[in-house]
């Protein structure tokens, strides 16, 4: 006899915080994929007020750590992030693939 409507907990390493919590911040601040206009958007702090966040909340080598991350990476800020895309999207379109 089967089990009808049982799907497996899928557990993900670091999970997202509830966006009320001050813990979110430093997730979204971590993640690729989230730009700070989204955290702005979503919690009212500037990429100014996250930077002191990040430096008030980790340990020195891994605020810089963080800040050459985010640096290197260009879809931490919409402009570059959509910039960025439309290259691979144009890259995709002519037949050269990454």
């Amino acid at each position: 006899m089967k089990k009808k409507g049982h799907r497996p907990v899928t557990r993900v390493k670091n999970p997202e915080p509830h966006a009320e919590s001050p813990d979110w911040v430093i997730w979204a601040a971590w993640a690729d994929r989230i730009t700070f206009e989204e955290i702005e958007k979503k919690t009212g702090y500037k990429e100014s007020d996250v930077i002191k966040i990040m430096r008030r909340s980790l340990k020195p080598s891994s605020f810089r750590l963080w800040r050459k991350r985010v640096n290197q990476k260009s879809i931490k800020h919409r402009k570059k992030f959509e910039y960025s895309r439309k290259q691979i999207t144009s890259k995709i379109k002519k037949g050269d693939y990454l």
